[in-house]
């Protein structure tokens, strides 16, 4: 299949999530070997969970079919550009490659604040509308000597 088809197929995912009344019009599926390993749409709405994107919901859901955490060489197709918490996601599930239709302007366009987060993540913490501050706790110290003394930890 082409890659129009994919996006086609990811468009196809976003109708059948706002017509359900899940969320928003966003839609994705996951390719691997010319075979469509995850598929997802928006569900923010249906399942009350703002990080139920698409993308997210396509990766877990191959993530989920092929009992693994990294889809290493594998391709996202999404109808509109992923936001920084999808993108994320795809950089952690080792997707190297992405397709998109739309941009975050026009996601801003219609509604929806991308564009603003990608803004905001790239001032330092104490910029952010979203203040953080951090506060060391000697438990903290622990757990990080643990996690180092372990011989059999898997890095992700």
């Amino acid at each position: 299949m082409s890659h129009e088809s994919y996006l086609k197929l990811a468009i196809h995912e976003a109708v059948t999530g706002i017509r359900s009344g899940d969320g928003g019009p966003f839609g994705a599926v996951v390719v691997r070997d010319d075979e469509v390993i995850g598929t997802g749409h928006n569900s923010v709405l249906s399942g009350h969970d703002p990080t139920a994107h698409a993308e997210v919901n396509a990766i877990r859901n191959a993530c989920s079919k092929l009992g693994a955490h990294h889809l290493t060489g594998a391709i996202l197709y999404t109808n509109f550009e992923p936001c920084p918490m999808c993108l994320a996601a795809a950089y952690w599930a080792d997707i190297r490659t992405i397709y998109f239709c739309a941009g975050r302007e026009v996601a801003r366009r219609i509604g929806f604040m991308d564009q603003q987060i990608y803004k905001e993540i790239a001032l330092p913490p104490d910029r952010r509308q979203v203040k953080s501050e951090r506060i060391m706790l000697g438990e903290m110290d622990l757990l990080i000597d643990e996690w180092d003394r372990m011989e059999d930890k898997i890095l992700y």
